[in-house]
């Protein structure tokens, strides 16, 4: 996957990472993990400014991030209650936890989302529930950014400073980002075992 990736960097710089960290957002099986290691090669090598490199990658993931939290919140909650009525069970969910995560979420969400922008696969995800829960468009863009231009600037650097052994950044990456889906998966399976409908308690 790198080879195209390093191509379209080389053939549209600034406008190449921008464009893969909007599509890495949208379509997570294209890794940031890659796009920004080889982005800052390119800064080490004197081809782009590493700045720019950071500012880019962020602004692309950020249309992504805007993008699904739009989504999410004109689909809105409440659309969702038949759905969670109905297929609770699956979801391992209850309208009255929606309700608490309403709650909860309106006091630590902005914490929520900029932990979640630093943590590999969830940060994919964290627009959806804010979007759905209608968390303040500024709180989420104010937080938002700031993760991502975390997340971003460290795979930059890291590909910086590694030059040509960027791929080092993806193996050291890999497992954990195994382990965080393996985690989320098994939490899952326990909610699934565990769960009771509301007019079981």
């Amino acid at each position: 996957m790198s080879d195209w990736v390093i191509r379209l960097i080389e053939q549209a710089g600034y406008l190449g990472v921008a464009f893969l960290m909007f599509l890495e957002t949208v379509f997570p099986p294209i890794p940031s993990e890659v796009i920004m290691p080889v982005a800052g090669v390119a800064a080490a090598r004197g081809e782009m400014n590493l700045a720019g490199v950071i500012g880019s990658g962020t602004a692309g993931a950020m249309l992504g991030n805007i993008f699904w939290y739009q989504a999410a919140r004109l689909l809105g909650i409440e659309r969702m209650r038949p759905i969670i009525d109905r297929f609770g069970r699956v979801l391992t969910m209850s309208w009255s936890e929606v309700e608490r995560a309403d709650r909860w979420f309106r006091r630590h969400g902005a914490f929520f989302v900029f932990l979640g922008r630093l943590l590999p696969t969830v940060r994919s995800l964290v627009s959806i529930p804010a979007g759905l829960l209608k968390m303040p468009f500024p709180s989420f863009f104010l937080f938002s950014t700031i993760g991502t231009a975390g997340w971003t600037a460290l795979l930059t650097l890291a590909g910086y400073e590694l030059r040509e052994q960027f791929g080092e950044v993806d193996a050291w990456l890999g497992p954990v980002s195994n382990t965080i889906i393996v985690v989320l998966v098994a939490g899952y399976l326990w909610r699934l075992i565990t769960f009771k409908a509301p007019d079981q308690r």
